[in-house]
């Protein structure tokens, strides 16, 4: 029986609390799926307690499991730090762990990031916004631009909630290929929207479609399905189907692409947050974050 916390063990614990389940923590590491459950189990053994609460729709950490991947986090940063001072790796200043959704990251990042110091170091991680969500609690990430839909109620359910900023609330609007019938128009009817061909992505096997325009009267007709948002906007361009976007993604459409507004009710508002986990900010964090806004706030290229 283990008796101590392997670092192979915390590694496991921090993609499983980022990613939301066992079977793609373990698509991520490149072990099996009973492997990552072996680390999981090892741990709660030591622990003498549950990490993770089994749920239908994946894995959520318990509160001793919370408690746990705060120090894990640490451990693991300072683990690599050690081996790079072994190996005499340059030293580099700490980076800010960005994440952003897909739309985001083609209009909106350039632009903030573009602005910033060449000596502030900045990663980048796109996904959806459970996983990065999930990733800001797991401490992978300093902040994550996500998306929400009306209510707007808060990314997560746990608490102390994550501290969010504002950056920007606009309507849906659709893709649409030159040579559709929309492509002429500013704008249709919802009711115009019946019998369309949609192109549509899911990021995550727990999340409804995304790209078909939503609350239609009928069930849309999603004949294409592809993660790629880049590919998506190709099909589009190829007249072969349409989709909606995110205000935010228009200043990186191809020329070939058509916007076009929707009309009727109900209105389809997205918005816009920056969140991150409560506590001081550093300035790489606080640079990050005022670039972020004054890119949201200003007029498109």
């Amino acid at each position: 029986m283990p008796t101590d916390f392997s670092p192979t063990g915390l590694r496991v614990l921090v993609e499983v609390a980022q990613s939301g389940s066992f079977s793609a923590a373990a698509r991520t590491l490149g072990y099996s799926q009973s492997a990552v459950s072996r680390q999981v189990a090892a741990l709660e053994s030591v622990a003498g307690s549950a990490l993770f609460e089994r749920r239908s729709d994946g894995v959520a950490l318990t509160p001793q499991g919370n408690r746990l991947l705060v120090r894990a986090v640490r451990i693991l940063d300072e683990l690599d730090a050690a081996a790079r001072e072994l190996t005499g790796s340059p030293a580099t200043p700490e980076p800010v762990r960005l994440g952003a959704f897909s739309s985001a990251v083609a209009g909106l990042l350039p632009r903030a990031l573009a602005a910033l110091p060449r000596a502030l170091l900045v990663t980048v991680r796109e996904g959806s916004t459970p996983s990065l969500t999930r990733a800001l609690r797991a401490g992978t990430l300093d902040l994550a631009v996500l998306a929400q839909v009306p209510p707007f109620r808060p990314p997560d359910a746990e608490s102390p909630g994550l501290e969010v900023t504002l950056l920007g609330e606009e309507e849906l609007v659709l893709g649409v290929g030159p040579r559709h019938p929309f492509a002429g128009r500013r704008a249709v009817e919802v009711g115009e929207l019946v019998d369309q061909v949609w192109v549509a992505s899911r990021s995550d096997a727990a999340e409804p479609m995304l790209g078909a325009w939503p609350g239609l009267a009928e069930r849309p007709d999603i004949r294409y399905v592809v993660r790629d948002w880049h590919a998506k906007l190709r099909l589009v361009a190829a007249n072969l189907a349409i989709t909606t976007l995110a205000p935010v993604a228009l200043p990186a459409l191809p020329p070939d692409v058509r916007v076009v507004a929707v009309r009727g009710e109900p209105q389809e508002s997205r918005r816009m947050i920056l969140a991150r986990r409560p506590g001081p900010l550093h300035p790489g964090i606080t640079a990050v974050t005022d670039a972020l806004l004054h890119a949201a706030h200003a007029d498109p290229p």
